[in-house]
């Protein structure tokens, strides 16, 4: 009894410390820092990677994707490291909701696709190589950043079973449907063919 007590506040600081990380919104950061402007008046308004390669800096684009899913892979191992296998769990959701709903930005974010990554190869490297391989393969057919995080999101607690990792599935699955969830807008523009390609600059 006594240890189970204590892992709550553990439990709770962590997923605090998390979101915290989570929420620290590096797209913003990053395309003021190279003077590309307000990102949130930059093609779609986004704060991810995607939409800082719109501002035609692949630099850029490249730090935001690799601080974005830098950030849920370092919840993850410092929780793992220093609670343990439970608590990596909820620091890599606790980031994810973080980037999604930042409280720096009055809980409007991004749609999680790097943190997200970040966070299933932190969790499980097999786990997250086959997200990442699955998006890369969706993004070489489609050309559409939006169709392969959707793509690779439905098709990961499969994936996982697949694995051996039947224990991550629960969280796959939240993970994949608040990406669906905040992708409602992309997926009305696939639908209809209006959906920019990536790599695309918005005039």
């Amino acid at each position: 009894m006594p240890e189970i007590v204590t892992s709550v506040p553990l439990l709770l600081i962590t997923g605090v410390l998390a979101y915290l990380l989570g929420s620290i919104p590096f797209g913003l950061v990053i395309t003021k820092a190279f003077g590309l402007g307000n990102l949130r008046e930059i093609g779609s308004g986004n704060i991810g990677a995607t939409n800082v390669l719109r501002t035609g800096s692949k630099p850029a684009a490249l730090a935001t994707l690799l601080l974005d899913s830098g950030k849920g892979a370092i919840a993850v191992l410092v929780a793992r490291y220093m609670v343990g296998e439970d608590a990596a769990q909820l620091a890599g959701l606790m980031a994810f909701l973080g980037h999604l709903f930042p409280v720096w930005l009055g809980f409007k974010g991004g749609k999680g696709v790097a943190t997200y990554l970040g966070t299933l190869l932190a969790l499980s490297f097999p786990a997250g190589t086959v997200a990442c391989l699955t998006w890369l393969v969706a993004a070489a057919l489609f050309r559409i950043s939006s169709l392969s995080a959707l793509v690779a999101a439905v098709s990961m607690p499969v994936a996982l079973v697949w694995l051996g990792r039947p224990d991550m599935v629960v969280l796959a699955i939240a993970l994949g449907a608040l990406i669906w969830v905040r992708h409602a807008g992309n997926i009305r523009r696939i639908m209809n063919g209006t959906e920019a390609k990536i790599g695309k600059k918005d005039k």
